[in-house]
């Protein structure tokens, strides 16, 4: 039986002393936000970290929060055990109240599922482990000017375009790479997340994968690409979140007086 943990807050700045608390919802006990849980803290942000996998429970609503990230996990969103099928169902409340939503990997595909797309492993059986290219579209322009050229990717599936999402960005193994979904809900399936210690822990216990799955770059390769592509996926990543939590309706023009 899986142990249960309590959700954890962390302290805030007097920066957004008044904003409500980011819910991140991560999948494995020892998993960390990374650069977006550094982001939120460094703006003044509350994190509120949940784990359904190990018995957390999810709000009811998010009237009492900023948004919702969530993360990446080795599990598929094709699971039928009970954490997924009732995490997925639950996106249903960040949609409903268009609150800021951003699935990252297992998070965009369990959007992607929830909104009727398929989640499938590549037809060859090819992954993506490492730096890969992709092609943003002129939608994702309108979100943030700038997108990186190249991304950090460690997954094995990916999905289909949902019926009424905007492709933002796409790639060549795997041709949706992010979308977005109503006026806040946004599926990636990369990770501009990780950090480099992040980084050496998934090569390590991820070696054998490595070696083992066609498409996978080797170990050598993540650290030889990291100081090439990460910084735009640095600068991004900050330019993003900061779009990401402005509200909608911030964005509609203003009413002639």
């Amino acid at each position: 039986m899986l142990k249960r943990t309590r959700k954890r807050e962390f302290s805030r700045s007097s920066a957004a002393r008044d904003a409500a608390p980011v819910l991140l919802i991560l999948h494995q006990e020892l998993s960390t936000p990374g650069r977006v849980g550094h982001h939120f803290l460094s703006r003044g942000y509350t994190l509120d970290i949940r784990r359904p996998a190990l018995g957390d429970q999810l709000p009811e609503t998010l009237e009492k929060h900023t948004g919702v990230v969530v993360f990446g996990g080795p599990m598929s969103a094709n699971d039928e055990t009970e954490f997924i099928r009732r995490e997925t169902d639950w996106l249903a409340v960040p949609l409903r109240e268009k609150k800021p939503f951003l699935g990252i990997c297992l998070g965009a595909q369990m959007l992607a599922r929830h909104l009727g797309a398929r989640v499938a492993t590549h037809p060859e059986g090819m992954a993506e482990i490492g730096y890969y290219p992709i092609r943003a579209t002129p939608e994702a322009r309108e979100v943030t000017p700038e997108w990186p050229d190249h991304v950090y990717q460690w997954h094995r599936e990916g999905f289909s375009l949902p019926h009424g999402a905007d492709l933002l960005a796409e790639g060549d193994l795997f041709e949706v790479q992010a979308f977005r979904y109503g006026p806040a809900a946004y599926g990636i399936q990369f990770h501009p997340e990780v950090t480099h210690a992040m980084m050496c822990r998934w090569t390590t216990r991820g070696h054998d994968r490595m070696i083992a799955t066609p498409g996978a770059r080797q170990r050598a390769d993540h650290f030889h690409d990291r100081p090439v592509y990460d910084p735009s996926v640095r600068t991004w990543l900050a330019a993003f979140l900061e779009k990401w939590v402005t509200p909608p309706a911030a964005h509609l023009p203003q009413a002639a007086e």
